[in-house]
């Protein structure tokens, strides 16, 4: 227990530092649960005007004359768009524009050209866009970057976030908790001047390049820039809504409050994407055919446009957790659409200490079973706790929208339960080991292993159990004996007692012992053999099936054959380990077991091989051919049993002696009948036309011989064995 206790508070210690490589494994198990529970449901607010294969085609390659850039936004604007965002960089000048071109002709040729027919006001590009950005809600994208160098770039600052910050106890100014730019890649200058709002476009992918989240604001030179979908939202609503509200704790930040909606952000300022699906969700919208008036206004009228591009060579492609090729200008997109829908994937303060306490929970439930439950409950328990970690994880963020991390206690049930598992074998292993070398010299292999097991088995007493009991013996091996030496005995006995043990483990059976040439087993102890007499019949008549290719090679190296007789009987016995307190053997004792031996020894006098009692019978194999021979007493017992041999249907062999079959059994109802002529008539000439068969002239002996002595009229048919 002790060693359970320290894993899972190593455990926790390693949650609240959290490992590189571990957040990976989270990031994995946060996508697999996110794929199976994110919602399809967006608004029909946001749409995307795509610079696409289409638009390249129709007007030439990118960059565009920003004369046609302020065209596009001009046509957007007047279809009724309520904001633009461009998810562009115009960071230099139009190389495309005539004064840049006088500029660069006369710098590099020394030539000086004039534009003759050319109104002014179409010389510069660039003042083209500028003054088309003045006069619409156009959002202006820039990028930061967070490289330090020796000298800072002058630029012309963006639009900082006009916001209301409400600091709890404790709490710092917000730019102390957010990424801190050191440079900004901003647009022109002129094209600054000309709006009111701008954001930055960069995205922060999580370490296996996956973009997750994205920061809502970033800090630089002290104050707060927004991301490019945030200052367009603004842009669109700004006569609707007051000052953004940013609430900040003493942990970092934790929310930003637009309108009446509540963004809940981690406490660097950035937002879980609440991904509506993979790329291309959202409607997209030619820019060529805007150009071309092929557009219908109503695609545009009312929404929060988004432009960027999705052109081959040209797309700003992410990773996301749907889509491993994600167009860029569509994370914006999505963060729009989730404050529009005020639905969002986010993380209370009180997650990370229900995880921290499920890892506590889960690691002592984990220790506790281990070391008191057996190895299916703790199975059981310990896969629940893990089926319960992951779906309540998966219910949380498909009902609640809120993630809860089931790594960590998963880690702990995986770990818990296989050091644990290894330990509790080891010890256990131990112990056997102990066990068998100090009992190993005293009984067989097989019953150490099963009291290593059990050690409570360990006991004279033992237990009543109903089991299967077969007897094997060997005829006449006294006079083999005699023909062979010791030697050959040995190896004939080695070669003979090796194929018929395997079969009966094979067919699930305890060897009890070899007596002499014999060999005697049992069914459903010490393991419980479901169906025991089933298998009993099987290993019976797999050793009759197996004596013929043995007889090939024993006659071959001994000169010899074997013939023997088994007898089957299944009963309640006592078994367990029967001897002295210093010597024992596990075998089983009763009545019943010395009627086995009985039956194995009146496979002479029937001249069968296999003689099974009618209790065997509940449990039969498949294709097997049931022979009634007598009902009999044997010695020692006043009860009568009912004897069967037993054949396989193999080959036909059965269907073939069907006529001998029913001639034999009307033979056996006439002499239980009393009708002895009649019947000594059928067992004549079954004794005649099957010679080799013993059973027939005994019943045509017993029919002669109460046809001169009739028995009392109280006679039961019951014949009594007065020899072993």
């Amino acid at each position: 227990m002790a060693l359970g206790l320290t894993i899972t508070l190593l455990t926790a210690g390693i949650y609240v530092f959290k490992p590189a490589y571990l957040n990976i494994l989270e990031y994995k198990l946060y996508d697999a649960v996110f794929q199976k529970t994110y919602s399809k449901n967006r608004t029909d607010s946001v749409a995307i005007v795509d610079i696409d294969e289409y638009s390249l085609e129709k007007f030439g390659q990118w960059p565009w004359p920003r004369y046609r850039v302020a065209l596009l936004l001009q046509k957007i604007h007047m279809a009724g768009a309520l904001a633009v965002g461009m998810d562009i960089l115009f960071a230099e000048p139009d190389g495309t524009s005539p004064v840049v071109l006088q500029r660069s002709l006369k710098r590099d040729l020394h030539v000086e050209v004039q534009f003759s027919g050319l109104p002014e006001g179409l010389l510069d590009n660039d003042q083209v866009l500028a003054n088309v950005l003045q006069k619409g809600p156009y959002v202006l994208g820039y990028s930061f970057a967070f490289e330090k160098k020796h000298t800072k770039i002058k630029v012309s600052l963006p639009p900082d976030l006009n916001a209301v910050e409400i600091k709890g106890p404790g709490a710092k100014q917000a730019h102390s908790y957010l990424f801190k730019a050191e440079n900004l890649i901003p647009p022109m200058p002129e094209f600054l001047q000309s709006v009111t709002h701008s954001g930055f476009m960069n995205t922060m992918t999580d370490k296996d390049g996956v973009l997750r989240r994205i920061p809502l604001f970033i800090s630089w030179q002290g104050k707060l820039y927004p991301q490019l979908s945030l200052a367009t939202l603004l842009t669109a609503f700004k006569d609707k809504l007051p000052d953004p509200v940013i609430k900040v704790t003493k942990g970092g930040i934790e929310s930003i409050k637009i309108g009446d909606t509540v963004v809940p952000l981690e406490s660097n300022g950035a937002m879980l994407l609440n991904y509506r699906g993979p790329g291309h969700t959202f409607p997209y919208i030619s820019a060529g055919k805007i150009l071309e008036d092929k557009v219908n206004k109503k695609k545009l009228q009312g929404k929060i446009i988004f432009l960027g591009t999705s052109a081959a060579g040209l797309r700003d492609i992410r990773v996301s957790p749907l889509d491993q090729v994600f167009p860029g200008v569509e994370v914006h997109a999505n963060v729009a659409d989730n404050i529009l829908s005020n639905d969002f994937i986010h993380r209370p303060d009180w997650t990370p200490g229900l995880e921290f306490f499920c890892v506590l929970f889960w690691g002592a439930v984990t220790t506790i079973l281990i070391g008191w439950a057996n190895a299916v409950l703790t199975l059981l328990i310990t896969f629940m706790l893990g089926i319960m970690a992951l779906y309540g994880s998966l219910w949380t963020l498909d009902n609640l929208n809120i993630w809860v991390s089931p790594l960590f206690p998963m880690v702990v049930l995986l770990v818990n339960f296989s050091i644990l598992n290894m330990q509790k074998f080891w010890i256990s292993e131990k112990k056997k080991k102990f066990f068998r070398s100090a009992f190993s010299k005293y009984v067989s292999k097989a019953v150490v292993d099963q009291l290593a097991e059990n050690p409570e088995r360990l006991s004279l007493e033992g237990e009543e159990k109903d089991v299967s009991i077969l007897f094997s013996d060997i005829r006449g091996f006294t006079t083999i004996s005699e023909r062979l030496s010791p030697s050959q005995v040995s190896l004939l006995l080695h070669d003979y007692f090796t194929p018929v043990t395997r079969i009966i483990i094979k067919n699930h059976g305890t060897h009890d012992k070899f007596i002499g040439d014999a060999v005697m087993c049992f069914w459903n102890a010490p393991v419980a053999v479901n169906n025991h007499e089933r298998f009993a019949i099987k290993a019976a008549l797999e050793i009759l099936e197996s004596l013929h290719d043995l007889n090939i090679d024993f006659k071959e190296k001994f000169g010899i054959q074997l013939a023997i007789g088994i007898g089957l009987h299944s009963g309640r016995c006592r078994v367990g380990n029967m001897g002295s307190d210093d010597i024992f053997d596990y075998t089983i004792i009763g009545d019943n077991v010395n009627l086995a031996s009985r039956l194995e020894s009146l496979t002479k006098f029937y001249g069968v091989q296999l003689i099974v009692s009618e209790t065997m019978l509940q449990n039969c194999p498949d294709n097997i051919f049931v022979q009634e021979l007598d009902l009999v007493r044997v010695k020692g017992k006043d009860k009568p049993v009912r004897i069967y041999t037993i054949y396989q249907t193999f080959n036909d062999k059965i269907a073939k002696r069907q006529e001998e079959m029913d001639s034999y059994n009307k033979g056996l109802q006439l002499y239980r009948e009393k009708l002895f002529v009649e019947g000594e008539q059928y067992f004549s000439a079954l004794a005649a036309k099957y010679t080799n068969q013993k059973l027939y002239s005994m019943y045509q002996e017993r029919c002669a011989s109460f046809m001169k002595n009739p028995p009392d009229k109280n006679w039961d048919g019951v014949y009594t064995h007065i020899s072993k």
